[in-house]
């Protein structure tokens, strides 16, 4: 018996080769493409290449990302890019036979002021967060694809699409620029400078008191598996077709002042932190409610300051040109 086909989108991402990692455990074939062999935005040769492969089930971690800065610089890459990509393999995978695919989205779908913890029925209960607005859109576009064709195709053509949002994710692969990374790369990045250079202080964005989760990337690449391969009946039990989507979060919040000083902990950066109230915080706090992922049997295992330490170590071996 042939071996299950499974392309990873997005393989060379900080999400796409956790679950790569932890896939090449398993008795099955794994497709993945660079960018120079396939384009995800181009929906022809993206229909090719699943008519091509017979693929039996996708991970769609391919995403344009970044941070704030990245959010409000590029706000058109972000929702084109984004919708386009989504679009051309959700749809390719339908017309190919996909019986499964896991789509990733990120907590940002959620309004700016949503209710604390966020459960999944928040999900367009208000106004999004203003900075990040154009990505959040076309992630909740992408759950809204999945919903809608297992709606019109889930019985007919025994699909079974499924969508999870992760919390704020952090780990080895991450993208540690200097103005396009998320938080915690962005702060590794900045410790480990000033502290090779000797500074007396670093300054951070904000006040320091909105509050995060963060989540270790080898333990989503864990959830995504597991949710993929939850058996239906199980899965129909907590899931309605109108709120699909699944958060994953760590359960642990801590305020950016507080991460911080962790990072400057396992940096062990010996200067002052500093913090530029000028500039923007954010939501003020942004913090999933995991019941429906623990009702399945997930819970995730890495503690941040052990992240951290990976994390790191990860950020010296590979960019020493940063």
């Amino acid at each position: 018996m042939a071996k299950p086909k499974i392309f990873v989108a997005g393989h060379k991402g900080m999400v796409g080769s956790a679950i790569v990692r932890l896939l090449k455990n398993q008795n099955i074939e794994i497709i993945i493409k660079d960018r120079t062999e396939l384009d995800l935005l181009n929906q022809g040769s993206v229909q090719k290449f699943f008519e091509h492969e017979k693929i039996d089930q996708v991970y769609l971690a391919a995403a344009k990302v970044g941070g704030i800065y990245a959010n409000n610089t590029y706000p058109a890459d972000f929702i084109y890019e984004n919708l386009m990509v989504q679009a051309n393999v959700i749809h390719s995978a339908f017309l190919n036979g996909v019986k499964k695919l896991l789509f990733l989205g990120s907590s940002c779908i959620y309004p700016k002021y949503a209710n604390q913890p966020m459960k999944e029925e928040e999900l367009l209960s208000g106004k999004l967060e203003p900075t990040n607005e154009p990505y959040a859109i076309a992630k909740i576009a992408g759950i809204k694809m999945c919903d809608s064709y297992n709606r019109q195709y889930g019985k007919s053509h025994g699909i079974d699409y499924r969508s999870i949002m992760p919390t704020n994710l952090y780990g080895p692969g991450d993208n540690y620029h200097p103005e396009n990374s998320h938080v915690i790369p962005g702060l590794i990045y900045r410790f480990h400078k000033a502290k090779i250079n000797n500074l007396e202080s670093i300054t951070i964005w904000g006040t320091g008191t909105p509050k995060r989760e963060f989540l270790y990337v080898d333990d989503l690449a864990q959830a995504s598996i597991h949710v993929m391969n939850l058996d239906k009946k199980i899965y129909n039990e907590q899931i309605s077709s109108l709120s699909s989507h699944i958060n994953i979060g760590s359960e642990k919040e801590l305020t950016i002042k507080e991460l911080a000083k962790t990072i400057k902990e396992v940096i062990n950066f010996k200067g002052k932190i500093q913090f530029d109230t000028s500039k923007p915080d954010g939501s003020p706090r942004k913090f999933l409610n995991s019941d429906r992922i623990n009702k399945f049997g997930f819970k995730p295992k890495t503690d941040l300051k052990e992240g951290l330490i990976k994390t790191y170590q990860d950020y010296i071996e590979s960019n020493a040109n940063f």
